[in-house]
């Protein structure tokens, strides 16, 4: 129960950054806590829903939500919830594990390979003014 309840703590905590703790809860559930993909899948997005909506709080009152770029995020996300339930149907759990890796390293690789273009512009400054 220890285990549960410090999975669903720190999920929370990196969900509310942005750090993919939804990503970790569906991990732990379908690695420790023996359920299937789709149940898992399932219970992250019940799962969600008070966690974004502290976020946004937290968020709004930072002044970090551009409010005129929320509605159409929203009706994507919808949209593709709804597409992505019809998949999760049609593909089944096995399908969904290796799809769901692939879509996982993709993002690692590209995190790790990506690079901000305001970072490369400080980067390259600072390279400038160096002394040698």
């Amino acid at each position: 129960m220890i285990w549960s309840f410090t999975a669903a703590f720190l999920t929370g905590i990196f969900a509310s950054l942005g750090v993919g703790g939804g990503m970790i809860l569906i991990i732990y559930l379908t690695v420790f806590g023996g359920f299937d993909q789709i149940s898992a899948q399932g219970i992250n997005l019940i799962y969600f829903i008070p966690i974004a909506a502290l976020s946004v709080i937290i968020h709004t009152k930072n002044g970090l939500i551009h409010w005129k770029k929320i509605f159409p995020a929203i009706a994507a996300g919808i949209a593709f919830s709804a597409a992505g339930a019809v998949a999760a149907k049609y593909f089944g759990s096995p399908a969904l594990k290796k799809i769901f890796a692939v879509f996982i390293l993709l993002i690692g690789v590209k995190e790790l390979l990506y690079k901000p273009k305001d970072a490369a512009a400080r980067s390259s400054e600072k390279q400038d003014k160096s002394p040698e």
